[in-house]
């Protein structure tokens, strides 16, 4: 088309110049130029065919091959749709199979169901003749006993009445107990703090009773000639000596502690010196006895240095010595004071209140169980009589009188030294119970438990804190076995004496058994 362009535009201006000059040139040029424009024409129409067929030849191609892919993939496509006829039949195979056997389960269902029907019209005849039953050994009770049927409901309404009243009494104690013990999460708070903070042993020292011998042939040395070696060593000592059968041993018995210990380290004395005869006995006695004298004050001075107590008055360093040779149900009476004094110290610590006087406290609330096989009257008092006559305060002595709450506390003082004293008490190996009281307690439960009717076995675990009781299923009902648990515990609380609680757990189990072969 430029060529054109060019040529038509060299055309125009050979004609302009033509004119001009040579009219008879140009028209020969013009004739020229036509005759290159038809050629020119005729090739561009014949170039045009070319393309014109070369696009029609590619489309052709191309519409060939996307027909082969559209080909392949509709043939993909039925192998899927293929699979997934192939799963839809199954799918439906397993729901016809499903359908047979539901069919067959609804007809054995019915089946029960007729048999169940069967048997209640059974029960139901069986129960119209023990209602008939009942109330004919019903209206033969009344005549026998002479009652109305309006007067022994009254009686079961005034018993059920009791009942009700005194579980809604422990109802109302457990909701009072309960709120005391949300109120109290602050001061338990501060109790676990100080047994924390306190490290105390738990192994006890106790006096030795039992002095061996190195033969049989000492027995005889030490009652000597017509009993006067065992005669002078008793008038000195104050304790008796058994002499029974047991191998290489004899028995010291006394009340008194301190003078069991003189006894028995005097008797250990006499036997490793050979020489016993009543001059002998009464200077190892009183030698023995100064050194059991010094050994009670040692201990007392050591206490209250431990401690850190001063300003008390000296008569009381023996009476602290002395309680080294004090047990309390195997616990030594110097130790559970010693580690009292610390809680005390511990929780007044934890409240702002004055340590040094809080343990000397709890060091002096058993002082009395060092005199008390002495006096009458129970420790508390008695220690609480001796910390007045020496002119302690009057916190001291009320706190000490209080500790077991035999008087009212009268200071915040005496309400530390009772949780403290029954911290020590309590702690796990602190104090021991006799294996046959604790085994007679368990006996007692389960014998209360195997009382009532229906019941196949029972133990009582958790060290008495539980009983479980298995009952017969064919004799015991659901609502039966409530009821049983009830009256259990409410026979326990009668006739047992026992510390905190006791669960009482029915277990009512059927068990079902078959066999396939």
């Amino acid at each position: 088309m430029i060529k054109i362009l060019i040529l038509i535009l060299s055309i125009v201006v050979g004609l302009f110049l033509g004119w001009l000059s040579y009219r008879i040139l140009t028209i020969k040029k013009i004739k020229s130029a036509k005759e290159l424009s038809k050629k020119i024409k005729e090739g561009a129409l014949s170039e045009a065919n070319v393309i014109r067929k070369e696009a029609a030849l590619q489309a052709k191609e191309e519409w060939y091959s996307r027909k082969a892919s559209l080909e392949k993939e509709i043939e993909k496509r039925k192998g899927e749709l293929r699979k997934l006829e192939n799963k839809y039949n199954q799918k439906i195979t397993g729901i016809e199979e499903r359908l047979s056997k539901l069919d067959r389960r609804e007809q054995s269902i019915s089946d029960r169901e007729k048999n169940v029907i069967q048997n209640q019209n059974k029960l139901t005849q069986k129960e119209n003749k023990l209602q008939e039953l009942i109330e004919n050994e019903t209206k033969k009770l009344f005549e026998i006993s002479k009652l109305t049927k309006e007067k022994v409901i009254t009686m079961l309404l005034e018993r059920f009445e009791n009942e009700a009243k005194i579980d809604a009494a422990k109802l109302r104690k457990n909701i009072i107990d309960e709120a005391k013990s949300n109120s109290e999460q602050e001061a338990k708070k501060i109790l676990a703090n100080a047994v924390q903070r306190t490290a105390a042993e738990y192994v006890t020292e106790s006096c030795v009773s039992v002095v061996p011998l190195p033969s049989e042939e000492m027995k005889g040395r030490i009652i000597g000639r017509e009993g006067r070696n065992i005669r002078a060593f008793e008038n000195h000592t104050g304790i008796e000596i058994i002499v029974d059968d047991t191998p290489e041993a004899v028995i010291l018995s006394g009340f008194n502690p301190v003078r069991r210990e003189i006894a028995r380290r005097s008797l250990e004395k006499l036997i490793i010196d050979g020489r016993i005869h009543p001059g002998r006995i009464e200077d190892i006695i009183k030698k023995t006895e100064n050194d059991v004298n010094k050994i009670i004050t040692e201990t007392g001075k050591k206490a209250l240095l431990e401690l850190g107590i001063i300003n008390l008055p000296d008569s009381f360093i023996d009476l602290i010595g002395r309680l080294k040779f004090r047990t309390s149900y195997g616990q030594n009476v110097l130790q559970h004071s010693i580690e009292t004094a610390w809680i005390c110290g511990m929780l007044a610590a934890e409240l702002g209140l004055d340590q040094k006087l809080a343990r000397k406290i709890g060091l002096l609330h058993d002082i009395g169980k060092a005199v008390d096989y002495e006096t009458d009257g129970s420790h508390p008092q008695i220690g609480a009589d001796i910390a007045r006559k020496n002119g302690l305060s009057r916190i001291i002595v009320n706190a000490i009188e209080a500790h077991h709450e035999d008087v009212e506390a009268e200071s915040i003082y005496a309400v530390l030294v009772q949780s403290a004293d029954a911290i020590s008490g309590s702690r796990p190996g602190a104090r021991r119970e006799t294996i046959e009281a604790y085994l007679k307690r368990l006996e007692n439960l389960e014998e209360i438990a195997y009382s009532f009717e229906g019941v196949h076995k029972c133990f009582a675990i958790q060290a008495g804190r539980e009983i479980r009781v298995m009952v017969k299923h064919n004799i015991i009902d659901d609502s039966q076995a409530e009821m049983l648990a009830s009256d259990v515990a409410k026979k326990i609380e009668n006739d047992l004496q026992y510390p905190g609680q006791i669960k009482v757990t029915v277990i009512r189990e059927i068990r079902t058994t078959a066999m396939a072969k």
